[in-house]
């Protein structure tokens, strides 16, 4: 994947225009790459059988270290899709809504929506943590 996002960036250097930062354009073309490669991925690939082994149940010790709400945080996270992940990373990487709205190539108002409904979303998820604990 790695080498493939390498590529990407190599062929498109000649377009870039100078109109964002070159993080950005690097960020955008990257996660252009990514997608394009799972959407190529056989469906198929991610099947797997049921079994205890699958289902990770957290342990509350785990929680209960001194760094409980960055793991929990964490462990929510993983829970969101593909799209809100890659919101919420480049979001907690201190981008700019403008920044983040170039990369994934919507509109900065957009952007507010989705991160104000990804903080919903992972408000309800932590408070079932502590429901569980």
């Amino acid at each position: 994947m790695f080498q493939e996002m390498v590529l990407q960036l190599w062929k498109s250097y000649p377009k870039f225009r100078n109109e964002s930062a070159i993080s950005t354009w690097m960020y955008r073309i990257g996660l252009n790459t990514a997608i394009s490669h799972l959407r190529k991925r056989p469906k198929n690939v991610f099947k797997i059988s049921l079994s205890e082994d699958v289902f990770q149940i957290p342990d509350p010790a785990y929680f209960a270290t001194e760094n409980t709400g960055i793991a929990a945080l964490h462990q929510a996270i993983a829970q969101l899709n593909t799209i809100e992940k890659a919101i919420m990373m480049l979001y907690l990487e201190e981008k700019s809504y403008r920044e983040i709205a170039l990369i994934l190539g919507i509109t900065k108002s957009n952007v507010g929506v989705k991160i104000s409904r990804i903080k919903e979303k992972l408000e309800i998820i932590l408070k079932s943590y502590n429901h569980e604990l």
